[in-house]
């Protein structure tokens, strides 16, 4: 996958705007918290200015990706749908200030820059939409298919180590 490249300072002041959409499997941070590195991830980005005249980026990205349940450890589909809203700053040490004069939690102040990578801007708005602990609203019922032939119990793991201490 190319890696694209925006000036966000121009991007913001002309107000332009773009969209696509990336393989999921071609983000390699957000394919280490997935159980199947399948699907699209699609995106849109807009430039424009904040109320207060400062460049701003709003972001919106959406796509499913199959994550493990932590209940019962089996794969389940997660809609990602989230759109951000990016005052863009020149540099950290302006971000930092420029977020604690605007003082609002909708807005996120980052450092913007004329080789601004869309790509892992994409990537991290995906990753921030994930649960911090991912699991079915309703776990699904345990699988007939999953017991053994007969419908007698699996032998214990456990079972091995008791034999094995006599």
């Amino acid at each position: 996958m190319e890696a694209i490249l925006i000036d966000a300072f121009e991007f913001c002041r002309l107000g332009e705007s773009r969209t696509g959409e990336f393989a999921v499997a071609d983000f390699p941070r957000l394919v280490a918290e997935l159980a199947v590195p399948s699907g699209v991830i699609r995106w849109t980005l807009t430039g424009g200015k904040h109320t207060l005249g400062y460049p701003q980026l709003t972001v919106t990205v959406t796509g499913a990706v199959q994550l493990m349940c932590q209940r019962c450890l089996t794969p389940y589909e997660f809609a990602i749908d989230v759109e951000s809203v990016l005052v863009l700053a020149q540099d950290e040490v302006a971000a930092d200030e420029l977020e604690a004069s605007l003082d609002d939690e909708s807005l996120e102040v980052i450092a913007g820059s004329r080789q601004f990578g869309v790509t892992d801007l994409v990537e991290d708005e995906a990753l921030l939409a994930l649960p911090v602990s991912p699991r079915h609203d309703v776990c699904p019922e345990p699988s007939q298919q999953a017991s053994p032939v007969g419908g007698s119990k699996a032998p214990s793991p456990f079972g091995a180590l008791k034999d094995w201490k006599r």
